[in-house]
């Protein structure tokens, strides 16, 4: 006969301890441990033992394996076919995580009402019918004859509706609200969400269901649960973003279908998600004067290029300690660019505060930027605005030279398709021509002169 047995499971990692401890051994995090109750017994150890049921399947060679030509299931929303790499392959498992407030629901309830020759079942743990149906009204009305809506938390039942319904994709919001029977603890633990997902995971193989999961994230910035969610699913999407803008991004974390390469730019109106196909006029101020501290960089986000405008703002340290303050640009890269400034081209900033943004809320991480962020901080330091028709694009090293990037091809085409007249490129980019371009090519080795193409 099973006995229960209480032991202390980490929120964060699913560590066990036999008693409580402040510190997780495995993790490092503190004040995560959250006492469970597990069944341990006779039948725990009939599973382990050498008694075990015959095997489904048999093993065989990889040449014997057939494979059948399954369709990628297309999702209505081209952002999001880009980033699954094609669209929903059937039998996936998909989780999509985010802050709160973020627009994850608003993402999956918009492209469940947009596929409308398929039968959707949207299970929602967090709120009611009539709550969706609310928000179904604002984004795409009277378009849900197609998509069931369910409000469960429990997994044996949701089970029971997929199996009545016998739908061709699921929607679970959210996994944390799940709850299996014979698990003690309370929705959210770590032994929930990892019973739940591993019986979600061999339903969608077996019946070749294509399932989307929703999950929270934690203060950290990370999924919430269990590391062992994030290995179990195909597929890992994070929505990201700051509320007080419009726009979102759709980033792979895992993919087992695609490229981790790939994101997708929203933007968030009252009637829901708009795809957005050119950022580039997305991210660019358009003013009718040349102002100092702005430069614009050509960026690439994935396998797409596009123009960002990079801000910065240098003055007078009021309080003797300068500060150094960052958005959407690693701080320690730009204390790194600030000493290269210093040290090799000369250029005094150890009493300044330097502040730096990217617009549009965007948090970029394409060292080809460098060259931009570096052109900004002196514009603003020494009042001299950069030409709004002069695009850059370089990654800038500990010597103050300017190193290649890759795709400089892809890079340039954008800056010449939105009407750019040139652009500073590292001079040891090797083998292109720059000849076929109408944009005017410059090339730099040294941060001095790409400076004096810029402020001469």
């Amino acid at each position: 006969m099973a006995k229960s047995k209480s032991v202390f499971v980490c929120q964060n990692c699913g560590s066990e301890s036999p008693k409580w401890i402040g510190k997780c051994y495995s993790c490092g995090e503190w004040n995560t441990f959250v006492e469970e109750v597990v069944m341990t017994g006779k039948s725990k150890s009939a599973s382990l033992s050498g008694a075990v049921e015959a095997p489904r399947q048999k093993p065989v060679s990889v040449n014997q394996v057939t494979v059948d030509d399954l369709p990628r299931i297309d999702t209505g929303i081209g952002e999001f076919n880009r980033v699954l790499g094609g669209g929903m392959v059937p039998g996936a498992l998909v989780l999509l995580g985010g802050e709160p407030g973020i627009g994850k629901s608003t993402l999956v309830l918009q492209m469940a009402l947009m596929l409308t020759g398929k039968k959707i079942l949207y299970v929602s743990g967090e709120e009611s019918p009539q709550q969706i149906k609310l928000r179904a009204n604002r984004l795409v009305p009277n378009q849900g004859d197609h998509c069931l809506v369910v409000s469960e938390t429990s997994l044996e039942r949701i089970i029971n509706h997929i199996n009545q319904v016998k739908p061709d994709l699921v929607i679970i919001d959210s996994v944390q609200t799940l709850e299996r029977e014979g698990v003690e603890s309370a929705p959210g633990s770590v032994s929930q969400i990892r019973e739940s997902t591993a019986v979600i995971l061999r339903l969608a193989k077996e019946q070749n269901l294509p399932v989307l999961l929703i999950g929270h994230i934690n203060k950290e910035g990370s999924l919430a649960g269990p590391k062992v969610l994030e290995h179990m699913v195909d597929v890992v999407l994070q929505f990201e973003g700051d509320r007080h803008y419009m726009y979102r991004i759709l980033r792979s974390i895992k993919n087992r279908f695609g490229s981790t390469s790939e994101i997708g730019i929203f933007e968030m109106l009252s009637t829901g998600l708009r795809e957005v196909s050119n950022p580039s006029e997305m991210l660019l101020a358009h003013q009718d004067e040349d102002m100092s501290g702005i430069a614009i960089s050509a960026a690439i986000e994935g396998l797409r290029p596009f123009l960002i405008e990079v801000q910065a703002l240098a003055s007078t340290a009021a309080y003797g300690t300068p500060q150094r303050s960052s958005t959407g640009f690693d701080l320690r890269r730009l204390n790194m660019l600030l000493a290269v400034l210093e040290k090799r081209a000369g250029f005094k900033l150890a009493a300044k505060d330097v502040f730096l943004n990217i617009a549009g809320g965007l948090k970029v991480t394409d060292p080809a930027i460098d060259l931009s962020v570096v052109s900004a901080v002196l514009s603003s330091n020494t009042d001299l605005p950069v030409s709004r028709e002069i695009c850059l694009t370089g990654e800038v090293g500990l010597s103050g030279e300017i190193r290649p990037v890759t795709r400089i091809e892809q890079r340039i085409g954008e800056a010449e398709k939105l009407g750019f007249k040139s652009i500073i490129v590292p001079r040891y980019n090797k083998g292109i021509d720059f000849k076929k371009f109408d944009i005017k090519v410059v090339q730099a080795g040294k941060l001095e002169e790409a400076f004096r193409q810029l402020f001469s």
